[in-house]
């Protein structure tokens, strides 16, 4: 049996329009948006948007929150960060690993967001030793988003050594796989577990870095990849340090590199890309492949600003992740891709187009929807016949955004609605929230 629902306003095809109900079949598609539907549920005073995609996670960071916001002896910066955030990664069990990975996407899910990219690294035992399911604990975060009733892209993590000429770190023997058979082993199994039938939970690849993954190593990934037709996420020049070694170790930039051995695809989402060239936003635009940015973690920890105005101006789609769970607001996270710019180059709406009061708006909106499920390989981030009914609603009432009008309440809702506001949440036809 159909159900229906039907809001003050929806925001479908780019804009707002009222007097419609959104109806979608069992199976959770949406198969009519019109004005005929008598049985729909009234949602008064609510406006309907299409849920939002966090296009990249690591949802275990949520235990740190508030616990590395302090001065050490030395100076701080995502290297002393990091250390710390491995000192939390060593000690944690299966069970702990699927509470918090149900406490972030239960936040996620409290603000609208209805599908999310897991960027997952932590693979073995806190000893080092293999579970007796190598997957175990990639099983443990799906069933937590399961569980919340979020979609999940499991971005398993290849991760074969501490960098460069650099000796192993004893705190990243949970995440090392250093053959890439063994790694390809794995991800084989985790892709014949993992039923991706009701588009709730499927599997991509994600090489961690170029100093995390050989060369050799890493075209193996990519090569699969291509041949499974996955996915492929890589943070990318999050730090110049990063920049510096890969030239060290191959004479070119990290996004020179993945361009000149063929790695870069529309299937390919570069994490971060901060430190970047023009000559290398031309290159990820030539192949198709996409940025995902995470503003909030990204001013954290210090990396730098990304260069979105280069990316938008070269037609690169950028998504937009909570990575390290520092906050989740994924709104905040659009509005701050326009924010970091305006300090940076000391003007206003750097990445408005000239197409009225929510032009900029609805950039930085899609940016945390269409792109995002693109990134993460899922037909979402919409609201049209044939896309899935995932979607939250605002509460048009809530003094965040008092005084909207209709040619701007989009605006409203990028640049000023409190997550307080955000009201119903329904993921493949299912009321969450």
């Amino acid at each position: 049996m159909n159900q229906a629902w039907q809001p003050d306003y929806i925001y479908t095809d780019g804009r707002f329009r009222s007097g419609l109900a959104i109806v979608a079949d069992q199976a959770g598609k949406i198969v009519e948006i019109s004005e005929n539907a008598p049985n729909a549920k009234r949602l008064t005073g609510r406006a309907m948007l299409p849920g939002l995609v966090n296009a990249h996670s690591h949802a275990f960071q949520r235990v740190i929150r508030g616990r590395t916001e302090y001065r050490s002896q030395h100076a701080d910066s995502f290297w002393t960060w990091r250390e710390q955030m491995y000192a939390a990664a060593t000690g944690l069990t299966p069970e702990e690993i699927y509470n918090i990975s149900r406490m972030a996407f239960l936040e996620m899910a409290m603000t609208g967001i209805t599908a999310v990219g897991e960027f997952h690294y932590l693979h073995h035992a806190p000893d080092g030793s293999l579970y007796e399911d190598p997957n175990q604990l990639a099983h443990e975060v799906i069933r937590a988003a399961n569980d919340v009733g979020i979609r999940i892209a499991l971005l398993r993590v290849a991760y074969a050594r501490a960098g460069y000429q650099v000796e192993p770190n004893p705190r990243q023997i949970r995440f090392i796989e250093d053959s890439a058979d063994t790694y390809l082993k794995h991800l084989d199994q985790l892709l014949a577990s993992v039923d991706a039938k009701d588009g709730m939970a499927w599997v991509g690849v994600a090489p961690h870095s170029v100093r995390a993954v050989p060369l050799d190593y890493l075209k193996q990934v990519v090569a699969f990849a291509g041949e499974r037709e996955l996915p492929v996420h890589m943070h990318v020049a999050e730090q110049p340090a990063e920049v510096a070694a890969c030239i060290e170790e191959y004479g070119r930039s990290p996004v020179a590199l993945l361009d000149t051995e063929g790695f870069l695809s529309d299937r390919f989402t570069a994490v971060h890309a901060i430190h970047v060239t023009p000559k290398a936003v031309a290159a990820m635009a030539r192949s198709g492949a996409g940025v995902c940015a995470c503003p909030t973690t990204e001013r954290n920890l210090g990396d730098g600003v990304v260069p979105t105005d280069l990316y938008f101006n070269s037609n690169v789609p950028v998504s937009l992740g909570t990575d390290s769970q520092i906050q989740i607001d994924l709104l905040e996270d659009a509005r701050e891709l326009e924010y970091h710019l305006r300090l940076q180059k000391m003007e206003r709406n750097v990445l408005a187009p000239d197409t009225g009061p929510s032009g900029l708006a609805a950039k930085l909106f899609e940016c945390a929807t269409v792109n995002g499920a693109k990134a993460i390989g899922f037909n979402g981030g919409k609201l049209e016949v044939g896309a899935p009914a995932d979607f939250f609603t605002v509460d048009l009432n809530d003094i965040s955004i008092a005084g909207w009008s209709e040619d701007d309440l989009l605006a409203n809702i990028v640049f000023s609605l409190s997550r307080t506001a955000i009201r119903d949440v329904v993921v493949n036809g299912k009321q969450i929230k």
